[in-house]
């Protein structure tokens, strides 16, 4: 047997209670995919969505629902040995890459300012582009359960927002293009442990930029990422359930008790219907 046939074989027996049900109940609670889509797997090199790429393999293999992939690799700058691990990742894994070149980590660099959400913004503009030229209707990003928690304590403790990660959103710009989170109920630990357990090793971000404005004189990360996940890990001490809870909030937003809101980018107060009553204590 093949390595990757191996690896394949532990996807959906080892792993079908923390990976695979949770990757095939997100395409089901959110309509990730239809009949008829042609979808761009985007490929960074790391270990989630080369783990996504993997489990879109086993979705066409054992799915009724007909549609097509491409597995999309994007170049933004890596160096020749970044580039050449995740060539050979995709080959031990069976996964047959396109790979296209883009010089985004020069222009971030040059940009200065915020470079993981330059970086990350423009990435987005060019895969939907590659993506669209391929004849592809929907890209799918290797966000996770984790990522979306963290995403939500960030924009509430930095941007003075409650915002989260929508398991799927339509471009703006590019008409007709849709962005999917087939992960989005996967947690990070068992991706790692799936990485683990096969022996993998992936990229971690390999834009040197980065890793050198994130690393203090001490030593430790300056990234909001990580202290989102230090967070979460301290109030998980507090409330074992603390993360599944912030998960679950992002899924029952209580409109009746909010101050103000947006909706289709437009401002909405809760004085709109208070005069008519729709605001009442329940003592």
């Amino acid at each position: 047997m093949e390595r990757y046939e191996e690896i394949e074989r532990a996807l959906i027996k080892d792993y079908r209670k923390k990976i695979w049900r949770p990757f095939l109940s997100a395409l089901k609670d959110y309509d990730l995919v239809k009949d008829g889509d042609r979808i761009a797997v985007c490929i960074s090199g790391g270990k989630d969505s080369m783990l996504l790429a993997k489990c879109m393999q086993e979705l066409k293999r054992h799915s009724p629902t007909d549609f097509e992939l491409t597995f999309l690799v994007m170049d933004p700058g890596y160096t020749d040995r970044n580039l050449q691990r995740i060539k050979d990742n995709a080959a031990l894994l069976n996964i047959p890459i396109e790979i296209f070149t883009t010089d985004i980590f020069s222009a971030v660099v040059e940009m200065g300012g915020s470079p993981c959400y330059m970086c990350a913004k423009m990435r987005r503009g060019y895969l939907y582009r590659e993506a669209q030229r391929r004849g592809c209707n929907k890209i799918a990003l290797g966000h996770h359960y984790d990522d979306v928690i963290e995403t939500t304590l960030m924009s509430l403790i930095y941007g003075g927002q409650i915002q989260s990660m929508p398991p799927k959103l339509h471009s703006d710009n590019v008409p007709g293009m849709e962005l999917i989170r087939p992960l989005y109920k996967v947690r990070e630990e068992q991706i790692i442990r799936w990485r683990d357990d096969n022996e993998l090793e992936f990229l971690q971000c390999a834009c040197k930029f980065t890793e050198e404005r994130y690393i203090r004189d001490d030593g430790r990360s300056n990234s909001k990422r990580l202290e989102m996940k230090g967070l979460v890990k301290y109030l998980t001490m507090l409330n074992p359930t603390a993360d599944r809870c912030i998960f679950r909030a992002t899924h029952n937003v209580s409109l009746d008790t909010m101050v103000r809101w947006k909706h289709h980018g437009v401002e909405h107060t809760f004085l709109e219907e208070y005069d008519d009553g729709a605001y009442r204590s329940d003592e």
